[in-house]
């Protein structure tokens, strides 16, 4: 067997020897990852000889397992809402999506509608249960005023797939920004460690008591008066890491609400005049590479600048290049 069904029996075969029942199952059952079937096997939904037994009981070919996949339910906290999005891709495993700036990307208390998660529901109607409900998996976010590219699986085996890849670091992601001041060189890196604030709880610093490795590389990909375009690799993946470490080093992202500076005393008038009218950071996911989940193909895409963004850049290159 290895489409879904409601109800199922399965008969061990050699190839189960000594093999976990709920690893066994996922290779089975298609759109169910094992702790989801694991899960249904301490309800008791999924019995070996009629019998309960655990997840980890080791196979002996013979075996007979009976069981049952619930259909997946409704998000019924969660609704579909026509909210437009920008599809850069999709298929029956994955939909990748080029976020605009305003948009949270998970429902939360202080965002219970409005979200990412709405608009793929009403989107994606192909939607695969994942762990039981028809929703989509989230397996990496952005901050609500980020722009840019942001994945999300269509069924538990893409997101099992694309969560292994954001863990092992094998996803290459890279971002632009536009920050304050000219960068010292054209390339570099930032190690300092990042935690949560040790006051305000909103925000994480370089300097907290318990902080985690970071590391942040960029490089200049265009020099300006008192601004700089630098294009930016994450090694980790840290709590707001890029807003956090270019604030570190006094090259906040510009529009950053949070990290930025509060006023514009640093610039001279010109620049300060043109940064007044930014409303929201300048911070855009622009590029991703990574194996397709069920082809395991390279899938590479590219975001282009939120119009807003690519007005700044041309407004500061004008500025630079003078009259």
């Amino acid at each position: 067997m290895t489409e879904r069904a409601d109800a199922f029996s399965i008969i061990a075969d050699k190839a189960a020897l000594g093999r976990r029942i709920d690893a066994y199952l996922a290779t089975k059952i298609e759109g169910c990852s094992r702790a989801y079937i694991a899960g249904l096997i301490r309800s008791g939904q999924i019995r070996l000889h009629d019998r309960s037994v655990k997840p980890g009981y080791r196979l002996r070919p013979g075996d007979e397992i009976l069981g049952r996949i619930p259909a997946p339910s409704p998000r019924f906290d969660v609704s579909p809402e026509p909210i437009p999005l920008d599809i850069l891709f999709q298929d029956r495993d994955l939909v990748v999506i080029n976020k605009p700036a305003d948009l949270v990307v998970h429902p939360a208390p202080g965002h219970p509608s409005g979200t990412l998660v709405n608009a793929l529901l009403h989107h994606c109607p192909d939607l695969v249960g994942i762990a039981g409900e028809i929703r989509p998996g989230i397996v990496h976010r952005l901050d609500k005023d980020t722009t840019g590219i942001i994945v999300a699986a269509k069924n538990p085996n893409a997101q099992a797939s694309l969560a292994a890849q954001f863990k092992s670091r094998s996803i290459q992601k890279k971002y632009l920004a536009v920050v304050h001041g000219e960068m010292e060189g054209t390339t570099g890196r930032i190690t300092l460690p990042i935690g949560r604030h040790p006051v305000d709880r909103k925000k994480m610093s370089t300097r907290a008591t318990s902080a985690r490795r970071a590391e942040t590389h960029w490089t200049v990909a265009e020099a300006f008066t008192e601004a700089s375009l630098v294009d930016i690799d994450l090694l980790t993946g840290r709590t707001h890491q890029i807003r956090v470490h270019f604030a570190a080093i006094r090259h906040a992202v510009i529009g950053d609400p949070l990290y930025g500076p509060k006023n514009a005393a640093a610039h001279s008038p010109r620049i300060a005049a043109l940064l007044s009218s930014i409303q929201h950071q300048m911070l855009h996911a622009w590029q991703i590479r990574f194996r397709h989940p069920a082809s395991s193909a390279e899938m590479h895409f590219k975001a282009p600048l939120p119009q807003d963004m690519a007005n700044l850049i041309q407004s500061l290159r004008t500025l630079h290049e003078g009259p």
